[in-house]
């Protein structure tokens, strides 16, 4: 492969040298707010971003939309993706909710009151919350295959400073992503209202950055919620992200253009590592992360900065031998190292956690213990000491109750939802949140586990 060295500069030029040949580059569309109509992954998403993108001859340094956040520079036989955060956090204009979906009123119809909401909340300690998502990976895979991930993440308990604290008795809610991810993201499996807005939503409505990567080509409200909406033109993205990195991940290099772009050679769901020019596809999503903390932390001071929800979705452990998942071990570990030691965690709490185990290969299909595995999916948290220590007054130590107790996505909803509201969060939401005890005893009917998936049997 031919080197290619490629950035974007402060000013927003695209600046590549490569010697050998022409260079092209092929600008990626920023699809953040595309309607949910332009998002199924069925063979649609994908081609209406490569239909979108457009391809330029580089000759010298190139200025860039300030809404693209993503390029595909070609040189010779060699390829690479430059991404960037645009526009700066800094540039970002003060967002406010439509008046007809504002989660901070109680009621959709009746307008919040501003001045008590910042009164009770702008001024206060926010943490920062940092969504990791592997999916299909059980509590057990994740120390089988997780090896290094696993070593790094018992570092972050750290008593007085951060505390850990993990679900051994987690439960799904389904067999698939589906009603594990809707109780998560919108608090129920089968949403009452229309247009209901996923989590990250609400974080937003109460001035958070917002972020979210998927690494799938894939949108999860199109996906799994698209039936909810009134109208597939509605925008799910433009109304609930500041940012929003799929283009990358719809390459036909990875994810194929033709016929079933998830058999088990290439694509999202392939026995083999997932790869992209050269380089793991998760690697970018960590990359884009990365570059979004750094912009965070270089906004103005730490203490004077908005808070953030970022999210990142890793595909690496759907597929049917078990084995890929390996690929992203040292990867996450990494990531996991350098915010332990950034002091990152002092104000941020972590989610690394799965909507499911493996629910494909021989394990799962002739073994018991595959199904039973394939029902407790990986969940940890990572708090900062004063955040846990303000939880386990007002609730007697839940989380450490918690943690030989069942529970389910449902629990992991209201816990995200209370931090969006900490500390003014409604005591409701806390006692149905993971930093209140569940019921000792609590059984499948009265989680709300279907009697079909219940591991406890």
């Amino acid at each position: 492969n031919i080197p290619i060295s490629a950035s974007f500069d402060d000013a927003g030029f695209l600046h590549v040298n490569c010697t050998s040949g022409s260079v092209f580059v092929d600008i990626l569309p920023q699809t953040r707010r595309w309607p949910l109509l332009d998002k199924s992954k069925w063979q649609v998403f994908n081609h209406r971003v490569l239909d979108r993108m457009e391809r330029k001859k580089y000759d010298t340094p190139m200025l860039m939309d300030s809404q693209t956040q993503s390029v595909v520079v070609r040189c010779g036989s060699s390829s690479k993706i430059v991404t960037r955060v645009s526009p700066r956090i800094s540039q970002l204009p003060e967002y406010v909710p439509p008046t007809d979906s504002d989660t901070r009123a109680k009621d959709r119809h009746r307008p919040y009151s501003k001045r008590k909401y910042e009164q009770r909340v702008l001024s206060a300690r926010r943490p920062n919350v940092m969504f990791i998502f592997v999916d299909a990976t059980s509590h057990r895979q994740f120390y089988r295959r997780l090896k290094q991930t696993a070593a790094t993440l018992a570092t972050l308990h750290q008593p007085g400073k951060t505390a850990l604290t993990e679900l051994y008795r987690y439960h799904s809610l389904g067999v698939s992503t589906d009603n594990s991810t809707k109780a998560m993201y919108l608090g129920e499996i089968f949403p009452k209202i229309r247009n209901p807005l996923p989590i990250w939503a609400y974080y937003r409505d109460r001035g958070y950055v917002t972020a979210r990567v998927e690494t799938s080509c894939e949108d999860w409200s199109r996906t799994y919620a698209a039936k909810y909406y009134n109208s597939l033109l509605y925008s799910v993205g433009e109304r609930s992200l500041d940012y929003e990195l799929s283009a990358p991940f719809c390459m036909p290099e990875y994810y194929p253009a033709t016929g079933n772009s998830f058999g088990n050679f290439k694509g999202p769901f392939s026995i083999s590592a997932r790869c992209l020019y050269g380089r793991h596809v998760h690697e970018y999503g960590f990359d884009y992360i990365d570059q979004l903390r750094e912009e965070l932390g270089s906004d103005s001071s730490r203490n004077n900065s908005k808070p953030y929800m970022l999210m990142l979705n890793l595909m690496e452990g759907h597929e049917g031998t078990g084995e890929v998942i390996r690929t992203l071990d040292g990867r996450l570990s990494m990531f996991l190292a350098d915010l332990r030691d950034s002091g990152e965690l002092d104000d941020t709490v972590l989610f690394l956690l799965s909507d499911h185990g493996l629910h494909m290969g021989l394990n799962y299909a002739f073994l018991n213990s595959g199904q039973i595995e394939h029902k407790n999916p990986f969940f940890a948290m990572v708090l900062p000491q004063w955040l846990r220590s303000h939880a386990d007054i007002q609730a007697a130590q839940g989380l450490l109750v918690n943690e030989q107790r069942l529970t389910t996505p449902l629990e992991t909803y209201y816990t995200l939802k209370t931090l969006a509201d900490w500390p003014a969060y409604e005591p409701s939401d806390f006692k149905r949140s993971l930093f209140a005890p569940v019921k000792a005893g609590r059984t499948c009917a009265e989680a709300n586990i279907g009697a079909n998936i219940c591991m406890c049997k």
